[in-house]
């Protein structure tokens, strides 16, 4: 590799890294109060949190580098343009595509990192966070046991507890029953233990009073109670696992579905096979990102006054090639014989690059026919 070359990866090497921090921690923390919020309202630990946060990196990484990509290749050019660094290699005889060459390997290795992201870190941390977020759901402990806190697991049931001692005995109970249209009941007692009997998890109060309002007559009646066993289980609605979804699944599984696989995502044949390209395409854009940042600010040459439209153009050029991209996955899920529609943006994306390479190993043509129109 040409030391020019080494040189310029380098620098868009550390300044990738740099935009890709900065922009995971901001989708991480955005993520992680969504998720601080759901959990801690439930009852869940910090280590709870601390792994669903972890799960969701992966996703967050995936949306990060094409842009971190994309910034750096912006940054590192309009920097080398104004410090005229580009101007005195371009003077050696370097054209527009021997310099975008260290940019495309830079690119290759976006792609690269993208394609573990894609087929391997996101639809494993994926399913990880379902089975989770499943498992947390059906918890009735976590979501129950929480101290000094009125919480309403279901439409008229109220429950508290006081305190929670390191043996799991919970004090002072309070559990407030308005569910039906008939009676009100109100269960309170100074002890209480969780019992699992029988796969349903029961609430042993002791030494208690349960009041009963007959809302017809407005009559209340109190019972005392040396112990009794409330079932819990009813407290919390169950949430029955449902199959994998097609983010879940491997891009094997994706580009050739099964019978079992259809019935299992409830997806059709042509939306599984469309994800699964799209997880190529959304590598191949690392390296888009990159290139079409460096060929855009290419385009123009040096000017005192910066390439502040330049840099504006590249912006605009990314949202084409995204909204290439919402078409082509619209399109490649309405027929499975679309699936080649997906790697729409990928091949404009290049097109254009290329284009703007073109213009500015020629920068004389537009000009030329400008000069020659108002000549005329």
């Amino acid at each position: 590799m040409a030391k020019f070359d080494r040189y310029l990866l380098s620098q868009l090497m550390v300044l990738f890294g740099f935009f890709s921090l900065v922009l995971v921690l901001i989708y991480w923390i955005n993520r992680a109060v969504v998720l601080f919020d759901q959990l801690i309202a439930d009852g869940q630990s910090a280590g709870v949190f601390l792994e669903f946060t972890a799960l969701s990196l992966p996703s967050v990484i995936r949306l990060a580098l094409p842009l971190a990509a994309f910034a750096a290749s912006v940054y590192v050019t309009n920097r080398m343009t104004t410090e005229s660094e580009l101007v005195v290699v371009q003077a050696t005889g370097y054209s527009a595509f021997r310099l975008a060459r260290p940019v495309l390997y830079f690119g290759i290795i976006v792609a690269f990192l993208m394609m573990i992201l894609m087929h391997f870190l996101v639809p494993m941390s994926a399913a990880r966070l379902a089975e989770r977020q499943s498992d947390i759901s059906q918890n009735i402990t976590a979501r129950l046991l929480t101290e000094g806190q009125f919480i309403e697991p279901i439409n008229g049931v109220t429950f508290y507890i006081r305190h929670i001692t390191p043996s799991g005995e919970l004090q002072d109970i309070f559990l407030s029953d308005t569910r039906s249209s008939e009676q009100h009941v109100t269960y309170t007692a100074t002890r209480a233990f969780l019992v699992n009997d029988t796969g349903e998890t029961q609430l042993v109060m002791i030494d208690g009073l349960v009041q009963t309002l007959q809302l017809s007559g407005q009559r209340l009646s109190t019972t005392s109670f040396d112990d009794f066993a409330y079932n819990i289980g009813s407290l919390l609605e169950k949430t029955s696992k449902r199959g994998r979804r097609d983010s879940h699944l491997s891009t094997w599984e994706l580009l050739h579905p099964t019978p079992e696989i259809l019935v299992e995502t409830g997806r059709s044949q042509a939306q599984l096979i469309a994800r699964g390209h799209d997880r190529f395409s959304q590598s191949i854009l690392g390296t888009v990102a990159a290139l079409l940042g460096f060929a855009t600010l290419l385009v123009g040459g040096f000017s005192r006054f910066g390439v502040w439209r330049q840099i504006v153009a590249a912006i605009l050029l990314i949202v084409v090639v995204k909204a290439m991209e919402t078409a082509g996955l619209n399109l490649a899920r309405s027929d499975e014989r679309f699936w080649v529609a997906t790697y729409l943006p990928s091949v404009a994306g290049f097109a254009i690059v290329w284009f703007l390479l073109f213009w500015a190993t020629r920068p004389y043509l537009f000009k030329r026919r400008a000069k020659e129109e108002a000549a005329s």
